[in-house]
């Protein structure tokens, strides 16, 4: 007997195409820049990503206009950007980490399945690495392990 064709799934509209392009894009904007505006980690960083994408938009620099600017991304895509903002990844030691300092801590946690606790030794290496070291409560005693994620506190909370 023959089988019958395997049926071919619809094409994704221009639309749908679309709009994965955009998200696409801009998350690799956003990658590609977070490093530009210190001081990293902050909220004042942040401000300072949003006002440049307003400005590169051909916004004006004047506050409502960047009012606009942010009410017009909508709070899903900025809750997307900040995301991205963020996080980082880092393959070389199979973690991530999550430090919005709006939140009371930074998470650092495996990019794949883990078997438990993080060594507090590796979670101090990624947060050299990114630049958080200096930035958050030094005594490990007060790091919380969580499963497999750890979270560690901020030494000055939204900053």
């Amino acid at each position: 007997m023959d089988t019958p064709p395997t049926p071919v799934p619809p094409a994704p509209s221009a639309a749908a195409l679309q709009a994965t392009l955009f998200d696409f894009a801009i998350a690799e904007l956003v990658r590609q820049h977070r490093e530009s505006f210190p001081p990293l980690w902050t909220v004042e960083s942040w401000a300072k990503l949003l006002i440049w994408l307003a400005l590169n938009c051909g916004c004006s620099g004047d506050p409502a206009a960047l009012e606009a600017f942010a009410a017009a991304l909508g709070p899903v895509l900025t809750g997307r950007l900040r995301r991205t903002f963020f996080e980082r990844e880092l393959a070389d030691l199979d973690l991530q980490v999550m430090a919005d300092p709006a939140e009371r801590q930074v998470l650092v946690l495996p990019l794949g399945p883990a078997a438990g606790a993080l060594d507090p030794e590796q979670v101090a290496a990624a947060l050299e690495r990114v630049g958080l070291l200096e930035r958050v409560v030094a005594d490990r005693s007060r790091w919380q392990a969580l499963e497999a994620i750890t979270a560690v506190p901020w030494s000055d909370p939204c900053a």
